[in-house]
């Protein structure tokens, strides 16, 4: 276990905790989000947590050939 190792899955936790992307370069007290993005990976649960939320946001829209509704 290495500090590196930690910081990462602390990182990790937050996102999946549902904590704002910028809000975790903030903690981490990284200048740039491409930084903090390395830092974070995607776990079954935050796939699942992106599927449920997609398909929520998308579950108010019509779409058919005269456009979305």
């Amino acid at each position: 276990m290495t500090p590196h190792c930690l910081r990462h899955r602390y990182a990790t936790h937050l996102i999946e905790a549902g904590v704002d992307l910028l809000e975790v370069q903030k903690i981490l007290g990284h200048h740039s989000i491409l930084t903090t993005a390395r830092y974070t990976h995607l776990t079954s649960q935050t796939n699942g947590n992106a599927e449920q939320t997609i398909n929520a946001l998308m579950g108010g829209f019509c779409v058919d050939w005269r456009g979305v509704k």
